[in-house]
C-alpha cells in the first residue's frame, strides 16, 4: 500500500495548482486505512512532502501550512477513533513542523539574498541579463527571458526617439542659421529709406528676428554649455536691448523712462541680454499706450515696469511655464507661452531670479534679480 502511496505524493508534486495537490494528498491518505503502521508512513510521507512545498512554492505558503495543520489534526483524530495512541502522529507530526520551519528559514534566507539581488538590477541600466540572480526554475527563466526582451525593445525605442530628436535639432538649427541670410538682405535695403512704410517694414522685420533668436535660444539650451560667466558693467547691456526697441518705442509714442544703473553684475552678458530684450518685448506688446520703466533697485534687482493691461491674478502664478498662455495670450493670437519661459530657465542657469508682480489695467513688473556667488568667474 506504501507504493501506491509514494506514486500519488509524486504525482502531486508535479501537479500545478494547491487544489490538486490537497484533492491527491487526500486521496493517498485514504488508501492505507486499514494498516496502523503504513497510515503512519503515509503520514510522514505526506508532511515531508508539503513542507517541502515551503521551498517549492514560496508564494503558497500559507495554504500549505494550512494543509499540513489539516492533515495532522486528520492523523490524530483516525488515530483516536481507532484507539491507537495519539502521540504516534503528533511526534512525528512535530518532528514534521520542526523540520519545516529549518526549510523555512532556509527558504527566507534564499528568498531575501534574491530580493536584494533583485534591488541592485534597479540601479542597472544595460546590460540586464548578466546580473540577473540565478533562475530557481523554468518559470524564473521564462519570466528573466520576457524581462529582457523588453529591455531591448524599450533601448531600441530609446535609441529610435533619439536619432528622431538628434534629426529635428539638426533641421532647426540648420534653418534658424539660412534664414538669416534673407533677414540681412530685407534690412540692408530697408536702411537707405526713411518713410511710414519701411519703418513699419524694419519694426515687423525686427519681430522675425525675434522669433528667429527665441528658436535659437531654445536649441542652444538643450544642448552643451554655451556661458561665460565674468563681472560686466550692467548699463551696456541695459542699453543695447533698449536701442533694439527704440523704433517701436517711438512709432507708437510709448515713453520709456530709463534710470542708469550704475553698477556691475557677474553673468553671460549675451544670455542676460536676451533675458532683458524677453522682457521688453513682452512689455511693448502689452502696452497700448504709457510707459515702461526699467531701473535698478536693492538688492541688485533690475526692474522692468509697464503701465500695460496686466496679467489677470489667477494667471500669474503660472506666466512662467511652457507654452502658458493665459487670458491676454488667448486674446492675442501672436503669443507662444516660450518667451518668459525662456528667461525663466535662462536665468536659473546664470543663478538669477525671476519674477513677476502685476494688477489688471495697472500693468506688470518684471524683477530679475542679478545677485549671484562670485565663483567660475572667467
Amino acid at each position: 500500500m506504501v507504493l501506491p502511496a509514494l506514486y500519488l505524493l509524486i504525482s502531486a508534486e508535479r501537479a500545478r495548482s494547491m487544489r490538486q495537490t490537497v484533492m491527491l494528498a487526500l486521496w493517498a491518505g485514504a488508501l492505507p486505512l486499514v494498516h496502523t503502521h503504513t497510515f503512519l508512513a503515509l503520514g510522514l510521507f505526506s508532511g515531508g512532502y508539503l513542507l517541502g512545498r515551503l521551498i517549492l512554492s514560496p508564494g503558497q505558503r500559507r495554504g500549505v501550512l494550512l494543509a499540513y495543520a489539516l492533515f495532522a489534526g486528520l492523523f490524530c483524530a483516525s488515530f483516536a477513533l481507532y484507539q491507537v495512541p495519539v502521540g504516534a502522529a503528533a511526534y512525528p507530526s512535530a518532528l514534521c513542523a520542526g523540520m519545516g520551519l529549518t526549510l523555512l528559514l532556509l527558504d527566507f534566507l534564499r528568498v531575501r539574498r534574491k530580493h536584494q539581488a533583485l534591488v541592485r538590477l534597479q540601479t542597472i541600466e544595460t546590460g540586464l541579463a548578466e546580473h540577473f540572480p540565478k533562475a530557481g526554475g523554468m518559470i524564473e527563466r521564462d519570466y528573466q527571458a520576457v524581462i529582457c526582451a523588453q529591455c531591448d525593445a524599450r533601448r531600441l525605442l530609446e535609441t529610435e526617439a533619439a536619432a528622431r530628436q538628434s534629426d529635428m535639432a539638426d533641421y532647426y538649427a540648420a534653418w534658424t542659421h539660412q534664414i538669416k541670410t534673407p533677414i540681412a538682405a530685407m534690412r540692408l535695403r530697408l536702411q537707405g529709406e526713411d518713410t511710414p512704410l519701411s519703418r513699419r517694414l524694419s519694426g515687423d522685420l525686427f519681430r522675425v528676428e525675434q522669433y528667429v533668436e527665441m528658436a535659437m535660444a531654445y536649441q542652444r539650451l538643450g544642448g552643451p554649455s554655451d556661458y561665460v560667466i565674468r563681472e560686466y558693467a550692467l548699463d551696456p547691456i541695459v542699453r543695447q536691448a533698449v536701442r533694439k526697441f527704440a523704433g517701436e518705442f517711438i512709432d507708437r509714442k510709448i515713453r520709456l523712462l530709463y534710470e542708469p544703473c550704475g553698477a556691475s553684475v557677474l553673468t553671460d552678458e549675451k544670455w542676460l541680454s536676451f533675458v532683458i530684450e524677453q522682457v521688453l518685448s513682452n512689455a511693448l506688446k502689452y502696452t497700448p499706450q504709457g510707459s515702461v520703466i526699467v531701473r535698478l533697485e536693492a538688492p541688485k534687482t533690475l526692474v522692468v515696469r509697464d503701465s500695460g493691461i496686466g496679467v489677470a491674478p489667477e494667471d500669474l502664478p503660472r506666466i512662467f511655464e511652457k507654452g502658458f498662455t493665459g487670458r491676454n495670450g488667448r486674446a492675442d493670437k501672436r503669443a507662444s507661452g516660450i518667451g518668459l519661459y525662456l528667461c525663466r530657465r535662462v536665468c536659473e542657469n546664470l543663478g538669477h531670479t525671476i519674477c513677476a508682480r502685476s494688477r489688471p489695467g495697472e500693468g506688470t513688473e518684471i524683477r530679475i534679480g542679478l545677485e549671484r556667488e562670485a565663483r567660475e568667474v572667467e
